[in-house]
């Protein structure tokens, strides 16, 4: 495994073997003109509020590890007629919405949702307008964020409190999609909590220090962390959106065995000339590194 000893602040994008920019360490705002670092404020009251929430949320440990993780927000997949906000307990809706709405968490995300844009403004522009299509055939839905603090539609508190996750991809997210991680807590990110990217390309460890963001496209690359120290505390909050709002907006506001049921031949024949091409149009997505100009380049995308 290759290691990289990252400081948690420099934004460090991560560039493959053509130079398209797949995934950012995003890391966090810069001291001030001053040397004052106002960011401080908002990761100690995020992790705070962790630490107050995470002894009254309820749950049960998920595939991703031993943690308790409570997911907000909306969504469409496993078995739903329609899209539809996450059901959560009576307790655990009040603390989601109570969290969502807490300046320290809004900055966060407002700092994920312009590195995002930074850095693959394709992409970004994607999930914006696709997300309003959403609610334009699904007015029952409610958004966590305004849609200008965030094009994600869902996130996950995982409240710890040693939050480790297993090996693992979000197959349920959109396949070019992003997804942002911001660690949490009170660790040594010299001993613990490091990012694994498993893919046999990368094979690569991260130093992952409390406070900091990393934006992946976790349905590709395989992904978990490592253990902290006892008596240690880590908690994360990720941002997100379900592959399957894209197919709905995709078939028309509807399943895709509703679209076959109804679906011309025509229609057919273009869907399945969609899907031959849905790699390279995904791609296309992604900025390319000009190492001549030393800029980052959108690709057009038809």
């Amino acid at each position: 495994m290759n290691y990289f000893a990252w400081d948690g602040w420099s934004c460090r994008p991560l560039i493959d073997g053509k130079n398209r920019v797949f995934a950012v360490l995003a890391g966090r705002p810069r001291r001030d003109e001053h040397g004052h670092d106002s960011y401080a404020a908002v990761i100690a009251a995020a992790t705070a509020l962790f630490a107050h929430y995470s002894a009254l949320a309820t749950g049960f440990f998920g595939r991703r590890g031993s943690f308790l993780a409570v997911s907000h927000g909306v969504s469409f997949g496993g078995g739903q007629k329609r899209p539809g906000n996450l059901l959560n307990s009576k307790i655990n809706n009040s603390i989601c919405a109570a969290m969502c709405q807490h300046w320290a968490i809004l900055r966060i995300v407002g700092f994920t949702n312009g590195m995002f844009q930074s850095f693959s403004p394709n992409l970004h522009q994607f999930y914006k307008t696709q997300m309003r299509f959403l609610f334009i055939g699904a007015p029952w839905l409610r958004r966590i964020f305004a849609e200008t603090v965030s094009v994600f539609m869902a996130c996950t508190f995982n409240f710890g409190p040693s939050t480790v996750t297993l090996p693992h991809v979000d197959a349920a997210n959109l396949a070019r999609g992003w997804c942002a991680i911001t660690a949490l807590g009170c660790f040594n990110p010299d001993i613990g909590g490091q990012l694994v990217l498993w893919h046999v390309d990368l094979n690569l460890i991260i130093r992952f220090p409390p406070g900091s963001t990393i934006i992946i496209p976790s349905a590709l690359l395989r992904h978990s962390n490592i253990s902290v120290q006892q008596g240690e505390t880590r908690y994360s909050f990720t941002q997100f959106t379900a592959g399957g709002l894209f197919r709905w907006v995709y078939n028309g506001s509807c399943t895709d065995k509703a679209f076959y049921l109804s679906a011309t031949a025509v229609q057919i024949e273009q869907r399945e000339a969609d899907r031959a091409q849905r790699w390279e149009s995904g791609l296309k997505m992604f900025q390319v590194w000009n190492p001549k100009t030393r800029t980052f380049e959108s690709q057009t995308v038809s």
